[in-house]
């Protein structure tokens, strides 16, 4: 049977939209000549995670798992491109560790909700 979820009603989803908003925020501050690099780079990964999850809620539950892996993917890329926006001083290290945290989490809270669907 193909159970359909409510993705408004998933933790998953709702940690990372609000990872999504964090660091929405952030970016704000970059510098304008960082606005088709950088800082869309880090938008659409950030976009891309909770998008996946609400789209893949849809789908069989094997598509599901797939859109789930492709959030996870979304996620490492944002650790990497908040490294780099660090290196540059875009944000500052206690920042990226509050942001690591955070995707560290919603990475370990996907990993174990992935299980509940194979």
């Amino acid at each position: 049977m193909n159970k359909k979820h409510n993705f408004r009603n998933l933790k998953i989803w709702q940690k990372a939209l609000n990872i999504a908003f964090v660091v929405s925020d952030k970016i704000e501050n970059f510098p304008s000549k960082e606005q088709y690099s950088l800082t869309s780079q880090i938008s659409r990964c950030s976009v891309s995670i909770p998008s996946n999850i609400a789209e893949g809620s849809a789908r069989s539950e094997k598509s599901f798992i797939h859109f789930i892996d492709i959030a996870m993917g979304s996620s490492y890329e944002l650790n990497m491109q908040l490294l780099i926006a660090q290196h540059k001083n875009y944000i500052t290290i206690k920042e990226l560790q509050e942001l690591e945290c955070q995707i560290e989490e919603w990475q370990r809270m996907t990993a174990g909700f992935q299980k509940t669907l194979q």
